[in-house]
This record gives C-alpha cells, sequence and structure tokens, in this order.
C-alpha cells in the first residue's frame, strides 16, 4: 500500500485588502496557509475606502453584494451606502481573525520567481521608503480594476488655479457652497455625487461626453421588521439574495445579448428618462447614440431631476482643455469654474500596474500582456507558477454581483493551493494550450456581444480588445471554477 504523499507547510501572500483579497485571505487561512496580506492604504476596504465622494453607494442589492458566508442582517438600506460597505469589510476581517495578517501602508514593487527555489520573491515600499522584502511560495493579486484613478490629459490641466481632483480621491477639505463646480465625465460616481453637488453649488455644470442610459434604482431603507425577520430567520434574507441572484442574470443576459429583457430596460429608460426630463432639448441631450449595454447601465433616481435645475448646465461640446480659471471646449467656449471635479473613471484595463511581475526564465507579464491582459480563467497566466489573479481579466460584470465571480476564483485558488499542500502538485502553472484556448473562446464570444459594437468604454483596450468582462452568466463562472483540474495545469 502506498503512503500519501508528506503535507507541505506553504506561505502565500496577498496583494489588496479590498473585497477579492479578503476573499481569497479567508480561503486560505481555512485550508492552513501561512498568510500576509499587503494593504498599500492605511486600512482595508479596497475601492469603498477610497470612493468616499458624497452619495456614494452600491448599485447591487446588500443581499446579494456580500460574501455569501458573511450574512449581514443589519443593512440600513436595500442598496448599501459607502460607509455601511467598509464598515461591513471591517466587520468580515474581524470575524475571521485577519487583522494579524494584514500588513497595511506597504505597496508591493515587485513580484520575481526564483526558479531554483520554486519561490517568489516581493519587494515593497513604504511610504516612498524600501519596504520588507517577503519570499513565499503562492502570490495572490488582488488589487482590483477600479483602482487606479484615470485623468484625462488635458492640455493646461496643470494650469488651474482651484482645486481639482478626482471623485475617487474626493477632498472634503474643499468647500462647495456658492461655489461653481465644472464636473468632468457622466459615468457611475457622477450620477450619484452630482446631485449632491446640485444642493449646494451656486452652479454646476456637466461636460458629457456620452450620455449614459439610467433606469430608476428600486431603494428603500430598510425597517426593524426586516433587521428582526433577517437575523430571527436567515432564509429571509436567503430568499432575497436568490432572487436578487436570479434577477441579475437576466440582467447580465440582456446586457450582453440581445434578448426581451434588453427590450424591457430600454423602455424602462425612455419612461424613465421622459418622465424625469420634460424640455424636449436637454432630453435630447440625455439620449445615448449606441445600443443599451454597450456601456455600463446605470441606476438612479435623482440623477434626470438634479440636471433639470436651473443651476445645473449639461455640455456635449468635447472638453478641448484646462485654463486657469475654468475649462475649454471644442468651440472655443471657456467654462469659468472654481472647482473641477472629475468623474472619468479608471484605468480598468491596465491590470496589475505599476507593480512589476516576473515570472519563468525572465519574462514580464506586462510585456506578455502588451496587446491586452488575458488569463486562464481570468485568474491563472501561463509562465508564472503559484500566481493568482483576482478580478483578473475578463471576470467583470455587466450587472450582478462581482462577489459572486471573487468568492468563485477564491475557491478556485484554494483547491490549487491544497493540491500543492497535500503534494499532489510541485507547482501551479497553466498550460499555454490551455490558456490559449480559453482566451479563443472568450474572444469570440465577446466579439458577439454588446460590448464589441461601437461605443468607447472602460470595458475595451485602446485598440478595441475586450479585457474585462465576462460573456456569459455568473452560474456557467461559477461552474467552471468549482473544480481544479490540474489537466489544464503543467505536470511538472
Amino acid at each position: 500500500m502506498t503512503s500519501a504523499p508528506p503535507r507541505r507547510n506553504l506561505s502565500a501572500l496577498v496583494v489588496g485588502a479590498g473585497f477579492g483579497g479578503i476573499a481569497a485571505a479567508v480561503e486560505l487561512r481555512k485550508r492552513g496557509v501561512d498568510l500576509v496580506v499587503l494593504e498599500k492604504a492605511d486600512r482595508v476596504g479596497g475601492v469603498w475606502r477610497d470612493n468616499t465622494y458624497p452619495g456614494a453607494a452600491c448599485d447591487v442589492p446588500s443581499s446579494l453584494y456580500s460574501y455569501s458566508f458573511a450574512p449581514h442582517a443589519r443593512w440600513p438600506r436595500r442598496y448599501a451606502e459607502q460607509p455601511d460597505i467598509l464598515e461591513y469589510i471591517e466587520s468580515v476581517v474581524a470575524e475571521h481573525h485577519l487583522g494579524s495578517a494584514i500588513v497595511t501602508g506597504t505597496e508591493v514593487v515587485d513580484a520575481t520567481w526564483d526558479e531554483a527555489t520554486s519561490r517568489w520573491t516581493v519587494r515593497t515600499s513604504q511610504g516612498g521608503s524600501p519596504g520588507p522584502t517577503y519570499d513565499v511560495d503562492v502570490v495572490v493579486t488582488a488589487v482590483g480594476q477600479l483602482s487606479r484613478p484615470s485623468v484625462p490629459d488635458l492640455p493646461g490641466i496643470g494650469s488651474f488655479t482651484g482645486p481639482a481632483f478626482h471623485s475617487a480621491e474626493w477632498d472634503h477639505g474643499v468647500g462647495l457652497r456658492g461655489k461653481r463646480v465644472a464636473v468632468v465625465g457622466t459615468g457611475a460616481s457622477a450620477i450619484q455625487f452630482v446631485p449632491h453637488l446640485q444642493q449646494e453649488a451656486a452652479q454646476v455644470t456637466v461636460f458629457q461626453r456620452s450620455a449614459p442610459y439610467v433606469v430608476p434604482k428600486p431603494d428603500r431603507a430598510y425597517t426593524r421588521l426586516h433587521h428582526r425577520a433577517f437575523t430571527r430567520s436567515p432564509r429571509t434574507q436567503g430568499f432575497g439574495r436568490e432572487l436578487t441572484r436570479n434577477l441579475s442574470e437576466m440582467l447580465n443576459m440582456a446586457l450582453a445579448e440581445q434578448t426581451a429583457f434588453t427590450k424591457a430596460f430600454l423602455a424602462a429608460f425612455h419612461v424613465h428618462l421622459r418622465h424625469q426630463v420634460r424640455d424636449p432639448a436637454l432630453r435630447a441631450k440625455l439620449a445615448p447614440d449606441y445600443p443599451i449595454g454597450c456601456k455600463r447601465l446605470l441606476f438612479s433616481n435623482d440623477w434626470y431631476p438634479a440636471i433639470t435645475r436651473p443651476n445645473v448646465s449639461v455640455m456635449t461640446e468635447a472638453v478641448a482643455g484646462v485654463t486657469p480659471h475654468g475649462l475649454t471646449t471644442a468651440d472655443g467656449t471657456e467654462h469659468p469654474a472654481d472647482v473641477i471635479v472629475y468623474g472619468t473613471g479608471f484605468k480598468a484595463t491596465e491590470f496589475l500596474v505599476p507593480m512589476t511581475v516576473t515570472g519563468r526564465d525572465g519574462r514580464d507579464l506586462h510585456q506578455q500582456w502588451s496587446d491586452g491582459a488575458r488569463a486562464f480563467l481570468g485568474v491563472t497566466v501561463p509562465g508564472f507558477p503559484n500566481f493568482f489573479v483576482m478580478y483578473g481579466p475578463n471576470t467583470n460584470l455587466g450587472g450582478s454581483s462581482i462577489l459572486q465571480m471573487l468568492e468563485g476564483q477564491a475557491g478556485y485558488v484554494g483547491q490549487a493551493v491544497d493540491l500543492m499542500v497535500g503534494g499532489r502538485l510541485g507547482k501551479v502553472e497553466v498550460r499555454p494550450d490551455a490558456a490559449e484556448h480559453y482566451d479563443h473562446e472568450m474572444q469570440e464570444r465577446l466579439g458577439d456581444s454588446v460590448w464589441a459594437g461601437d461605443c468607447h468604454s472602460w470595458y475595451r483596450t485602446s485598440e478595441g480588445r475586450i479585457t474585462t468582462n465576462w460573456p456569459g452568466l455568473v452560474k456557467e463562472y461559477r461552474e467552471r471554477t468549482a473544480t481544479f483540474e490540474p489537466a489544464d495545469y503543467q505536470s511538472a
């Protein structure tokens, strides 16, 4: 009778302490892996720590925008706001005793694979100075797709004499009452903070490159009866989660391809716009010129009412530059402003920037991804053993909760590490042919999706490759990551 292979003591380093990093950390801790989580900021939370702009909230219901292993019965609203989500993340860290494993104020500079030792060397910085170096068996990156603000490179951008900041780096020390505020962008953040600016600023000028599709947000505050039911009978909240999951899958399908639900969302948009914006000229400005779903569908009840107010104006001329006292548009008009807020999104397609990752035979990950990031199941990359990506290429969703995808990825990584711990795999490195076949499938399916249409979105690189989005349902992705298949990986 053959004996089982000896168990190995493995060490893992997780980069980032947002939702993805915490999901990975919980999974690895459960499997007995020695763990360190490095977070460049001074506290956990990821995007929900950074995005503190007025009105910041989630557009996925709270019952689904939470871990399945950590239900929360005390959400104040159906759609949670930023402070409550951050508090939830911190509570999960506390409940799973992860605090001792998390090192804050520490940014990863580079990670290098050592073939001789089959380990990763990870160098860090702390406050601009060199930080500690870590030698670990496994690296899991969880830096997200929406973590690096994108500010347009406008002529004269450094000449503006007033305060200017990105919505993800909101300067709460800047008083806005009575000020003229210029807002560049009309994406998911802008439709949340502009209604708040409208109530405070003397004038808000919104510069719109392309109009978004905005539909009603079925939000409400939870009552004591809700909280009592969720606490005493968790199945009630579980039912809501399952209902939301099923509805969000319909949304995913409707946004990826034309279905009956696509027509329903389009009808909801038109009714919403016509009901809330009575001025035909303004309605015309707010009508998108691309298919619904090509860009992110947005949910709001107060966006349209806010921009119909007398102190808000919408400019559709392209922003041409910045002056010391405002912005200029392509028609030559200067628009005076005391404050500029950039609601211009994130560098979503620049995966893992700015860290350097060097794999087998000295290959640079960013060079390997020079024509667009790609990874097997969005998680593993050929030539980079024992290296895993959370929220990696082609794992974003047009609708639904990304936490479902993150939990699937965490479980997949956990299974891979278990095979290493049990001595059944020496290293985890995806076969190039398996990765290539998978990528071909992804791009073929995405090529038939609405995201390949004629619109400019953060889902695509400048060359047009869709590197962010998953082309199917969450259910399919969870099924494909439910079982780690060693046959997809190098045998040595």
